[in-house]
């Protein structure tokens, strides 16, 4: 069976393909759009191919009860960050019109039916949805209609629910990646649970799979690389200076330009068999060891550890692996100490 892969524009993502890193600015411009676009500027020095943004229309997306829900890394209600954090329709399209023009795919999670609408109507090529979206099943079932690939975050979700989603979008035949993620912000090390994203992948093989980190460096993402990730998430802005709700698990440029660099590095390392390659041949030559005459041997004479031994290189004809096999065998001709043996000089 060949690997599976998703593809969002020309981008082709899966295990036959390098990692694709998605650079989250999500709310960190704080609502605003040149704030927004100077991290978008940030992304593209740093090699990013997909920059995400999230589509907050607070009054389709918030019950008033939200006013007295204060998130565990803030100190005002969610319903006021997000009101002061969202970019109205015309900033939003503006937003994805400058992403574009640097070259870059433009990516958005929806957190409401009217946010998804928002984002159907500006053309994007695929949907993000976050964790807290994978098991409102109802706004769900209205993206998958959109016929769009997806990008699913599972974080707080149980496999069930994950299956429940995912056949969501299997009925509608839209293609869906799947990332693991702990929604807590910062992660410590100890909750990224990399047990948990294999298991995802074990549950659903047919379907890409990566991590959406919240973590304080790269180490997870590059981690879920050399398990098989194929999609690596991080929150992203151009400078750490910034306040911002998701600033502190957030990479700057520096730490972005090092995770293309070294994810594309460890996926190159990933896959193979226990077995040398043709490439060590070179070293094989000099490293591995063959039997020897370690004394002038007669005709007739015995091959015994007195005579015989093994010694660097490996060009002989014997390895030493059949070193015992050839004890006590008879001399067929008269051997020269310190030459390498051929299976034609004993009997």
């Amino acid at each position: 069976m060949s690997n599976p892969f998703i593809q969002i524009g020309n981008r082709k993502i899966g295990l036959d393909y390098p990692p694709l890193v998605i650079a989250e600015i999500g709310i960190n411009h704080e609502g605003s759009l040149k704030v927004a676009k100077e991290m978008v500027d940030a992304a593209a020095r740093s090699g990013v191919e997909v920059v995400k943004h999230q589509t907050h229309i607070v009054e389709d997306e918030m019950s008033s009860e939200a006013k007295k829900v204060i998130p565990g890394n803030a100190d005002i209600s969610i319903y006021e960050i997000m009101e002061r954090c969202a970019l109205n329709e015309d900033d939003e399209n503006a937003l994805k019109i400058y992403v574009e023009s640097k070259g870059m795919i433009f990516l958005s999670t929806p957190f409401s039916r009217a946010a998804a609408n928002r984002l159907e109507s500006m053309n994007v090529s695929a949907y993000k949805i976050g964790s807290g979206e994978c098991n409102n099943y109802p706004l769900l079932e209205h993206i998958a209609k959109f016929k769009k690939p997806v990008i699913l975050s599972t974080g707080m979700n149980t496999l069930e629910s994950v299956e429940k989603a995912i056949a969501i979008f299997d009925k509608h035949n839209v293609p869906v990646a799947v990332l693991h993620t702990t929604n807590l912000y910062p992660t410590p090390p100890e909750l990224v649970r990399f047990g948990a994203m294999k298991q995802l992948h074990e549950a659903f093989p047919d379907k890409v799979f990566g991590l959406s980190d919240h973590t304080l460096n790269n180490n997870a993402c590059l981690g879920a690389v050399a398990l098989g990730a194929s999609i690596l998430e991080r929150h992203f802005t151009d400078h750490k200076q910034r306040t911002g709700p998701d600033i502190i698990c957030s990479m700057d440029e520096q730490e972005c330009q090092h995770l293309i660099k070294s994810s594309r590095e460890i996926a190159l390392m990933r896959g193979g068999i226990k077995a040398p390659v043709k490439e060590e041949q070179v070293t094989i030559d000099f490293a591995f060891a063959t039997v020897c005459a370690i004394e002038g041997i007669k005709k007739g004479e015995k091959l015994t550890k007195h005579n015989i031994w093994v010694k660097r290189p490996g060009t002989g004809e014997i390895p030493a692996e059949n070193f015992s096999e050839i004890l006590n065998k008879k001399a067929k001709i008269d051997i020269e100490k310190d030459v390498q043996l051929k299976w034609t000089d004993f009997e």
